[in-house]
């Protein structure tokens, strides 16, 4: 071969590996941003919340995605285990799109209907269907598999789901804090990183998911704390059992797509959420203003 147009070649195959490894989605997990830890932090005195924070009856998430490849986190609490009542649904839609992808699970109406019932209005009864459908122990591996690693029995668990959503006893609670419905706010934050990159499922199964979780039918914390603000497509998924409150959401406006976990353990916790919403929507356009600002100066990004 003429040595210069094997250079050629190479070179190519060097900026073309280049331009794939700048477009890879960077790990969640190596997203911490600083200057929006210091500015959750504040945020969350501001409201009065340190203390629930300190006492451990407050997990919270932030990240920012508006470049779904290069995410800013902030996380208190965001590696805690915490009882998540319906919000590991999120887990069992996960199950059904993989289950699909697969092969193994066919999509028709009833499971379709089951599925944005299961999310959209939180029916307890539509979700242990989708279970059986999936498979308990399936959904557990599936969690667990090395490709989606949403749980993790050697370090801090993840997303879990042990139980049915109804009367019968838990069949496998997670090996880390012995939950039947059990979330980390990093994992379920992970969760809709994934789902916004598109990294979870196929194309298809990714409207599928996105579909699901569009069109909230409990207009209630998160929800009701945005609600002043129009334009906003929410993606979410809440749960509430007891004294334990949950919500989560991929939010998308314009020029601005966010990310928010809040997990709490405190007969308050509702209003929490609900008091927690605007300022964590008003903190991630902020933010956001700040790197689109520092961007058209030149500056690196943060």
């Amino acid at each position: 071969m003429n040595v210069f147009k094997y250079i050629l070649i190479i070179a190519c195959l060097c900026s073309a590996g280049r331009l794939m490894a700048a477009e890879t989605p960077l790990p969640l997990n190596e997203s911490g941003d600083r200057q929006l830890q210091l500015d959750l932090e504040a945020l969350i005195a501001e409201q009065d919340l340190a203390s629930a924070v300190d006492s451990k009856e407050l997990a919270v998430a932030l990240v920012l995605v508006t470049d779904p490849d290069r995410p800013h986190l902030a996380e208190l609490n965001g590696r805690d285990m915490v009882y998540a009542a319906s919000l590991p649904k999120i887990a069992i839609l996960l199950g059904a799109a993989v289950e699909i992808d697969d092969g193994r699970l066919q999509l028709n109406d009833e499971l379709r209907t089951d599925i944005d019932n299961m999310i959209r209005y939180s029916c307890n009864a539509c979700a242990t269907k989708v279970l059986e459908r999936v498979g308990r122990e399936e959904l557990l591996d599936i969690l667990q598999s090395p490709r989606l690693n949403f749980y993790d029995q050697k370090g801090n668990g993840g997303l879990w789901v042990g139980k049915d959503y109804g009367p019968a006893a838990a069949y496998h609670r997670d090996p880390v804090s012995g939950l039947s419905h059990g979330a980390t706010a990093f994992q379920a934050a992970r969760f809709y990183y994934k789902l916004q990159n598109g990294t979870l499922v196929s194309p298809q199964q990714t409207r599928l998911m996105l579909e699901a979780l569009s069109k909230p039918g409990i207009r209630h914390k998160f929800v009701k704390g945005l609600k002043d603000y129009p334009g906003l497509e929410l993606y979410r998924k809440s749960g509430s059992w007891r004294d334990y409150h949950a919500d989560s959401a991929l939010v998308r406006g314009k020029g601005i797509s966010y990310i928010m976990v809040a997990l709490t353990h405190n007969s308050r916790g509702a209003i929490w959420l609900e008091k927690l919403a605007a300022p964590l929507h008003e903190l991630a356009v902020a933010y956001n203003a700040r790197i689109n600002r520092l961007a058209y100066q030149g500056v690196p990004r943060p």
